[in-house]
């Protein structure tokens, strides 16, 4: 279902060629993009920094939704919510409860699902790093997502917080959460579409950013969470590296060319 303010953006890329799309563009058209898999189509519709919303053949995903409610008006209602970490902008119960379904599920990790209301722990599931669950059909891993950088250990230490891996069938979807280049990261495989962060000091520089993408390569990227740093940056680097991964752009922070 694609609602009245947003529809679908696909970008074309030659084969090989690692490509971004025109962030103005993006942003004016509120665009989203389509993702073809075996079993149905996923759009991906970005809202702002770490939030976005996946129209999926499982069901409408939420991840890390935070601010108003009414931002979310014009998509379905969340069947899934996926909530990395407790950071504010990541996590908001009172976000969660202007937007929760009567049937909506929520993962988290387990130290924002020990902090959730009684009536969204009712409906919650914990999983931490190297775990597993299925929701709606759907496998969905812990991931880990952590600081390495000495001065920037207290913002995200290792062993709390999640990125997650979304086993589509047919397509394979990285949420990084908040982390720096990790071992486990750079270690992925068969990952179609990642969702990068960098900002600092709480994640990493698009440097650390372009060279762990270019070695896990998924298909697509999408930076985001990435606030004053460099998109245009990042993609170069990336290019640079000779990766065959595609950039794509979202307006995550409504009209501004760069994050």
């Amino acid at each position: 279902m694609i609602t009245r303010r947003h529809f679908i953006g696909t970008g074309a890329a030659a084969a090989g060629a690692t490509v971004f799309l025109p962030y103005a563009a993006m942003a004016a058209a509120h665009a989203s993009d389509m993702f073809s898999a075996t079993g149905g189509d996923v759009t991906v519709h970005p809202v702002a920094h770490a939030s976005f919303v996946m129209e999926t053949p499982v069901g409408t995903i939420y991840n890390d939704p935070v601010g108003a409610a009414e931002q979310y008006s014009d998509f379905p209602a969340p069947d899934l919510i996926l909530i990395t970490h407790e950071h504010g902008d990541h996590y908001s119960a009172e976000t969660l409860e202007g937007i929760v379904g009567p049937t909506t599920q929520i993962v988290a990790n387990p130290a924002v699902f020990e902090m959730l209301p009684d009536g969204l722990k009712a409906r919650a599931t914990s999983i931490g790093n190297g775990e597993e669950t299925t929701v709606l059909g759907l496998k969905i891993s812990a991931i880990p997502a952590y600081n390495l950088t000495e001065d920037r250990l207290q913002y995200h230490p290792q062993g709390r917080d999640n990125g997650y891996i979304l086993s589509f069938e047919g397509l394979t979807v990285y949420i990084a959460g908040d982390t720096e280049d990790i071992p486990e990261m750079r270690a992925l495989s068969g990952i179609d579409v990642a969702f990068v962060p960098f900002n600092l000091p709480y994640t990493m520089d698009e440097e650390q950013a372009a060279s762990a993408v270019a070695e896990f390569a998924p298909k697509y990227v999408y930076p985001y969470h990435y606030r004053d740093l460099d998109v245009d940056k990042f993609a170069t680097l990336l290019s640079d590296a000779g990766a065959s991964t595609e950039v794509k752009r979202g307006p995550w922070y409504g009209e501004q060319t760069q994050g």
